[in-house]
């Protein structure tokens, strides 16, 4: 006589943890590694820019005030914003008192501010742009001023102006984080979410037991 209700052990015909962990590590691995190459041939076809020109020049002698003071680069300015977040220049005399409103314009490879100065002396111009590979560039140069006496001095500021905006700390010149350094970390926080969300997925895939059988 059989015995009844032999039945066969429950048993799971999902995936195995070892093959479920290594494609949940594919799946966090493989977005990284699609985004690595494009950013990292990117970064040499797209160098950094460099000045090519300015208003006023470096070490030069103004002797009549400019409609406007600017930088020109080699190629065009990344302005995401619209509004030149992460752009600045900085006109300062020997006094550390600062010229001009703060507001910039971006176009192109140029960035423009109004152009204001004090009494003749040596003037510091801190600059800082947003070149077209996402990366911020920054520089400085001193440039002399000897206004006619037709020429009306304006009156410094001790804090850098901002454009109406909250002053600049100690008169910094504006920073930006680096936009490719942004896009690797949001791309390996992204990946890695989806990886563990999909592993997570794939271990709670499991077949109910077979139901036990009997003569």
């Amino acid at each position: 006589m059989r015995a009844d209700n032999v039945g066969t052990a429950p048993r799971f015909t999902g995936l195995s943890w070892p093959r479920t962990f290594f494609i949940g590590s594919v799946l966090m691995v493989a977005p990284v590694l699609i985004i690595a190459p494009v950013l990292g041939l990117a970064a040499p076809a797209q160098a950094h820019n460099y000045l090519v020109a300015s208003t006023p020049e470096a070490g030069s002698t103004l002797t009549e005030l400019p409609e406007r003071f600017s930088i020109t680069t080699n190629d065009a300015l990344l302005d995401i914003s619209g509004d030149g977040t992460g752009f600045a220049m900085q006109v300062s005399d020997n006094a550390g008192l600062f010229y001009g409103d703060g507001c910039l314009a971006v176009e192109g490879s140029s960035v423009y501010t109004s152009a204001a100065l004090g009494e003749a002396g040596t003037y510091l111009v801190r600059w800082q742009i947003i070149s077209a590979d996402g990366h911020p560039i920054s520089d400085q140069f001193e440039f002399r001023w000897q206004p006619t006496d037709a020429v009306t001095p304006s009156v410094g500021a001790s804090v850098a102006p901002n454009c109406g905006r909250a002053p600049l700390d100690n008169g910094s010149v504006a920073n930006t984080a680096n936009l490719v350094d942004v896009l690797w970390v949001g791309g390996i926080l992204v990946s890695g979410i989806v990886g563990i969300l999909v592993t997570l997925l794939l271990l709670g895939r499991k077949k109910r037991p077979r139901a036990s059988t009997s003569d």
